[in-house]
């Protein structure tokens, strides 16, 4: 039979079966089979897209020109809300499933949407080694244009679709962040529009306590229209060395002996089980052996925490060298493992060697088509939560979340945290060692319940003056919340700035308890 009749018959097969399921059938059982057929294509076309778009913007130096006019019409958009009796909250106008957030924003439907379409690199002075960007500007699309440059963030948060924006208003963390500390450490000065319509810049020595505020704050002080990272030089290579270590305790020693070198350019963990895990170090360098490269970023190489673990099934440990800009990428093609849950064969060699160069497929895309049923479902038994907490609790906190949700690999994330005002900041006078513990997954704890089980797990990161990063499900209370988070500075400049019938307060925007 023709080849082309024989996938016309396939595909006539399928649509009937979809039919006769129901789609929704099709979402919650089969999802793959609508992830690998539409979802994949569709994530290639938006890449090239964008890739596209940023390379004209770039080539012609339009953003610069365009970003003045552009915030001058998020000022104008902000005005005619004030004339129009300042009615309802704020809030950008992107839409919800854009976001990486797996969090359904409902108050789209019902505040007042300001369009902010500012998505271009502005400028980058070598001299000051500084790069000054928009906020939609994303992890991927700065590193493919710094690197080739010899630059790149000294934190580079993993996925590529990761924001400036939400990475500000949020927080982000990376390998490196035992040096530098969170993104927003990195961060030197950031450009807002207030709710009175006017434009402010703020830095450590100018309208200081803003930029203090902002980290956090998930867009509740005001819309960011620009920031100024700072750059620090790329090398090739990253020299990366693999070593398993077996018991609690000394996973836990070892990470932290290994967090606290100031030579390690990058300090990860992955936990694969209670007693099991992997710690990997890695220092850039120029230089690398031929026969140790590993381009751990091609679409054909196997995933990076399934590579990992091979030394752990090995017991032996190992180096290589992993071109820079894999590295900061190297979680990208799986989505850490979530990739796992949604495509159960995407790392079998023959999936990846025929169409492993269209995955990941874009986190929005799958939030735009799970469907009420399988977000209930993901709601009630899939986790994706990042808790921060003291390094010197690493080891009562593992066990916690064995005891809550047993999810494994945990990921293990050394930052340091210093002591400037805000949000989050230790609980003592001085900077303090803090590690993320990322869990990702279906939890296998016979006793989990989503509600519960994660308010047991607030409240113990509460107690060990930990925090949970808001991008994830939060089941708090109002009271609960301030007292993870200090609110202190947050809530006088929301006072001061008029914000309180301007933008929600950041507990009622992101918290369960209150959102409707």
């Amino acid at each position: 039979m023709d080849p082309v009749l024989s996938l016309g018959a396939g595909l006539l097969l399928l649509l009937l079966w979809v039919r006769h399921k129901g789609l929704e059938y099709l979402l919650l059982h089969h999802r793959w089979v609508f992830v690998c057929l539409f979802l994949l294509p569709l994530s290639i076309l938006f890449d090239v897209y964008y890739q596209l778009r940023a390379w004209a913007v770039w080539r012609l130096h339009s953003a610069p020109r365009q970003h003045s006019q552009r915030v001058r019409n998020i000022q104008a958009q902000v005005r005619e809300w004030k004339k129009e009796g300042r009615k309802t909250y704020m809030c950008t106008g992107r839409p919800g499933w854009l976001t990486v957030s797996l969090r359904v924003g409902k108050y789209k439907k019902t505040h007042k949407n300001i369009m902010i379409n500012l998505m271009d690199i502005l400028e980058v002075d070598t001299e000051r080694q500084v790069v000054r960007v928009e906020p939609l500007v994303t992890m991927g699309q700065l590193t493919a244009h710094l690197n080739p440059m010899g630059w790149t963030l000294p934190v580079v948060p993993e996925l590529d679709d990761l924001t400036v924006g939400g990475l500000i208003m949020g927080t982000g963390i990376e390998s490196s962040s035992h040096i530098y500390g969170l993104f927003q450490h990195t961060c030197l000065a950031y450009e807002l529009v207030l709710a009175d319509g006017s434009l402010v810049r703020c830095s450590p020595t100018e309208n200081s306590d803003l930029f203090y505020a902002v980290p956090w704050s998930c867009g509740t002080l005001g819309f960011l229209v620009a920031a100024e990272i700072k750059m620090v030089p790329v090398k090739k290579y990253v020299k990366l060395h693999y070593e398993p270590v077996r018991g609690l305790e000394k996973i836990c020693e070892k990470f932290t002996e290994e967090s606290k070198k100031k030579e390690n350019n990058f300090v990860e963990g992955l936990v694969y089980s209670l007693e099991e895990a992997v710690i990997m170090t890695g220092i850039l360098t120029d230089e690398a052996e031929q026969g140790k490269i590993n381009r751990i970023g091609n679409y054909y190489k196997p995933w990076f925490f399934k590579h990992a673990e091979k030394y752990l099934k090995a017991n032996q440990t190992g180096s290589e060298y992993i071109p820079a800009r894999h590295y900061y990428h190297r979680h990208t093609r799986s989505i850490f493992w979530e990739l796992q849950d949604i495509i159960p064969f995407g790392n079998n060699p023959i999936f990846r060697y025929i169409f492993g160069w269209m995955v990941p497929p874009k986190i929005s895309l799958l939030k735009l088509t799970q469907g009420e049923a399988t977000r209930k479902l993901y709601e009630q038994h899939h986790v994706v939560q990042d808790m921060l907490v003291p390094m010197k609790s690493l080891e009562k906190s593992i066990k916690t979340f064995h005891s809550d949700l047993n999810v494994y690999p945990l990921w293990l994330c050394p930052f340091i945290l210093p002591n400037n005002p805000g949000m989050v900041h230790p609980k003592g006078d001085e900077m303090e060692l803090y590690v993320d513990i990322g869990a990702y997954g279906g939890p296998k704890t016979k006793q989990f319940e989503a509600r519960a089980s994660m308010r047991q797990l607030e409240k113990f990161v509460r107690n060990v003056h930990g925090f949970q990063m808001l991008y994830a499900d939060c089941y708090m209370s109002r009271e609960e919340f301030w007292d993870m988070f200090d609110g202190s500075l947050y809530h006088k400049l929301r006072e001061q700035m008029n914000c309180k019938d301007a933008f929600p307060e950041v507990y009622d925007k992101i918290c369960k308890a209150a959102r409707h």
